[in-house]
């Protein structure tokens, strides 16, 4: 089967809501939780809760998934998959209307997934002039460059991979490079490739083991040098040169589970997490060092109501830790102190995001709750969706977009 435009295809379906005002704010939300994954956005009167007419517009996607949102200038982009796994989609809509631009199916499916994963899983990356998608066929995994209109740029196959609970490894853009980390069973490797052409630039190694699925961040250290930063369980939290692909520094093996969530950077920390289905769950904060001949430190672990899915959140100075049982944990993050800790109920795989000091988080269920993001406990409000997701909600133009 080839890739094909234009072409609807009948499939298992999933919602797609846009909620706000609309008006001109940040129009870019380019990568999976939006700039360096942070999961901040600058819109403002967002809503704390809104009933169904008072949406924007919501819109049955052609395929399921849990691929979360991305926008860029007035267009958003997701990906999804028969409920097979047989077509893998990435679509285009419309982010003032919801109308669907264009739909490419590729070849997808022959591969195993967890019971709690779908067969398009993985979150596009955008810039001004393309979309990068992974897609994989059996054990060979792709990544793809279309343009704006959904037209083949260049394709790079990655070869075999083991991921165990199936495909969920998301591209970021960086100065012209698209970086995807690949931490699977047999060998797996990071690679940066040019954005424009699809041109091999580096690889770096990553040591055989447990499947990691966490999307790397961008920090800057004393020097004022960008590193790309990336968590595994076999590897820890490792620092790259972007440009050169060299391992500048690396923790061992401080993670010693499976990471799923996101590294962030806050209050000079790295704060990464890791954990299991089974429990055991525990957030790390590490001191970047602060010369080539130092070391990483840690300089704090949290166990109790620990994420394993959910990336934390950094706001205003504090750290907000949502867990996979709905418990959100506000921590002030030079320390690790714990200021509340509430239980908000549901379960979670989505990631939370803020705007307007309003934190969102969309449980399995369907229910989207809305805390305050400050030193006391606040719940604003809860919709009910009707059905549940497990993307992330993208915030640009001034509105929350919803799968």
């Amino acid at each position: 089967m080839t890739a094909t435009q234009h072409r609807l295809l009948p499939l298992a379906a999933s919602v797609l809501w846009a909620v706000g005002l609309g008006v001109h704010a940040q129009s870019e939300w380019p990568r999976f939780r939006g700039p360096n994954g942070a999961g901040l956005g600058q819109a403002t009167h967002l809503p704390a809760q809104w009933e169904a007419e008072d949406a924007l517009w919501n819109v049955t996607l052609p395929g399921s998934g849990h691929s979360s949102p991305v926008v860029h200038g007035r267009r958003l982009y997701v990906n999804g998959a028969a409920s097979n796994g047989e077509s893998a989609l990435t679509m285009a809509l419309d982010a003032d209307t919801g109308r669907l631009l264009w739909q490419r199916a590729f070849p997808g499916g022959g591969f195993r997934i967890h019971r709690n994963n779908s067969f398009a899983s993985s979150t596009p990356a955008v810039d001004e002039h393309h979309v990068y998608v992974t897609h994989q066929h059996a054990d060979r995994l792709f990544l793809h460059a279309l343009d704006h209109e959904g037209r083949d740029v260049w394709q790079f196959p990655l070869g075999p991979v083991q991921s165990q609970h199936g495909l969920a490894h998301s591209p970021i853009v960086h100065d012209g490079r698209v970086i995807l980390s690949l931490d699977t069973i047999n060998p797996g490797r990071i690679v940066a490739l040019e954005a424009r052409s699809g041109r091999l630039l580096w690889e770096v190694p990553r040591s055989p083991g447990r499947a990691d699925y966490s999307t790397p961040c961008v920090i800057t250290n004393r020097a004022g040098q960008p590193r790309l930063v990336f968590n595994s369980q076999e590897d820890g939290i490792t620092a790259v040169d972007p440009t050169t692909g060299r391992v500048v520094w690396q923790s061992g093996k401080v993670l010693d589970k499976r990471s799923v969530s996101s590294p962030i950077q806050v209050a000079g920390l790295l704060i990464s997490t890791c954990g299991s289905g089974g429990g055991g769950n525990y957030v790390v904060a590490l001191r970047p060092p602060k010369t080539p001949a130092a070391r990483p430190e840690i300089a704090w672990t949290i166990r109790r109501s620990a994420p394993y899915v959910p990336t934390p959140i950094a706001v205003d100075g504090l750290l907000f830790l949502w867990s996979d049982g709905g418990v959100v944990t506000c921590v002030e993050p030079a320390t690790g102190r714990e200021l509340w800790r509430r239980r908000v109920g549901g379960d979670y795989f989505s990631s939370p995001v803020c705007a307007d000091g309003k934190i969102y988080n969309l449980s399995t269920t369907g229910r989207l709750v809305v805390l305050a993001a400050g030193r006391e406990f606040r719940r604003l409000g809860e919709t009910g969706l009707g059905e549940g997701g497990h993307a992330t909600p993208a915030i640009a133009h001034g509105r929350l977009y919803v799968r």
